[in-house]
C-alpha cells in the first residue's frame, strides 16, 4: 500500500475532508457541525493524505500569520490509520509547502494528547498552556525553518546517528550519506551522485550497496531507540540486485512493513535477528534492491 498527499479538488474530497475534521476534533467534544471550519479556510493552503484507492487517512491545513511566519491547524490522522507515521508525512509536506512560500518559522498549538508527537517533530514550547484549570487549553509551540532541521521526526537522534557514521565509518563520510528524513516507522538516506561517480557517468555499484547497507542500519539503530533497547549492529548477510544504473539522484529507503523479525530478545539479554528489504531508487524510478540480515549483538553482563 502507498500514500499520497494531495490537495482536495472535488465535492466528494472536500466533504471528506471536512467531515474527518469533524469527526475527531470536534464531535467528541459535543461541537456542532461548521464549528470544523474558520476564517482562514478562505486563504489557506489544504492537503490530504489518501492511499492507492482513494481513500481518506489524514488532513492538514497550512495558513500565513505573517510573511515570515506559517501555522499548521487541524492536523488529524484517521483513528484507523494512527502511530503509522501518517502525521509525519502530513507535517512534512506542509513544512515543505511552508519554506517554499518563505517561511522561517512554524507554529503549532496542541493539547497534551499530541504534545509528545509534535516536540518529536522538533517543536518547542513558546507558551506553556494552564492544563491543570483547564485540561482542554493549548499549548503553543514554535519550530525555526532552516536547512538543519528539515528532518521532520527525530531530528536530533538522526543528526546524532549521522556524526557517528560520518566520524566512525569514513566512506560515508566521503560518501556525503545524509539521512533526508525518517517518520518513525520509515527512513529515506541520500547521497550526491557527483561524489559517487563512475567512469560510465552512472553511481558505482559498491556505493549503491553501501547506501542500502546504512539504510537498513539505520532504521534498526532508531527503532532501538524507540524501544529503549541497545545492541550493536552487524550485517550478517546481504544480496543487492542492480536493476538499472542510477543516473540522477541516488536515494535508498525501508519502512518498518519491510522488515521480519523482533526486537524482543534484547530485552532479555539475546541476539536480535532481523532481515529487511531496501529499496534504492534514482528520483522515482527503482534502481536496486537490497536484501539484509541484520543481528544486534545483545549487551553482556560484565562477570
Amino acid at each position: 500500500m502507498s500514500y499520497q498527499v494531495i490537495t482536495p479538488a472535488t465535492e466528494q474530497q472536500w466533504e471528506a475532508y471536512y467531515n474527518l475534521r469533524w469527526e475527531v476534533l470536534r464531535k467528541p467534544f459535543h461541537r456542532p457541525r461548521g464549528s470544523e471550519k474558520d476564517a482562514y479556510d478562505q486563504v489557506a493552503e489544504h492537503r490530504m493524505l489518501v492511499d492507492d484507492s482513494g481513500h481518506l487517512i489524514g488532513v492538514g491545513r497550512l495558513h500565513f500569520n505573517s510573511a515570515e511566519e506559517a501555522q499548521i491547524r487541524f492536523m488529524v490522522v484517521h483513528p484507523d490509520y494512527q502511530a503509522e507515521g501518517h502525521g509525519v508525512t502530513l507535517v512534512h509536506d506542509l513544512e515543505l509547502l511552508a519554506r517554499k512560500q518563505g517561511a522561517t518559522r512554524m507554529i503549532i498549538r496542541s493539547r497534551d494528547t499530541t504534545l509528545g508527537f509534535y516536540l518529536k517533530c522538533g517543536y518547542e514550547i513558546k507558551e506553556e498552556a494552564n492544563t491543570v484549570d483547564n485540561p482542554m487549553a493549548e499549548h503553543q509551540l514554535v519550530k525555526p525553518l532552516n536547512p538543519v532541521n528539515h528532518i521532520v521526526y527525530r531530528p536530533s537522534w538522526c543528526q546524532e546517528l549521522q556524526k557517528t557514521w560520518h566520524n566512525e565509518i569514513p566512506v560515508s563520510k566521503a560518501m556525503a550519506i545524509q539521512i533526508f528524513q525518517y517518520t518513525g516507522r520509515s527512513i529515506e538516506l541520500r547521497a550526491p551522485l557527483a561524489r559517487n561517480i563512475n567512469v560510465h557517468g552512472t553511481m558505482f555499484a559498491g556505493s549503491i550497496y553501501t547506501l542500502a547497507t546504512l539504510c537498513g542500519w539505520g532504521l534498526i539503530q532508531l527503532q532501538q531507540r524507540e524501544r529503549d533497547v541497545s545492541g550493536s549492529i552487524v550485517l550478517a548477510e546481504g544480496s543487492i540486485q542492480y536493476l538499472k544504473p542510477i543516473l540522477h539522484e541516488p536515494r535508498a529507503q525501508v519502512a518498518m512493513k519491510d522488515v521480519s523479525g523482533t526486537f524482543a530478545p534484547l530485552e532479555q539479554g539475546k541476539n536480535a535477528h532481523l532481515s529487511l528489504e531496501v529499496q534504492v531508487l534514482d528520483g522515482d524510478e527503482l534502481g536496486a534492491v537490497f536484501n539484509g540480515r541484520y543481528v544486534i549483538l545483545a549487551k553482556r553482563e560484565a562477570t
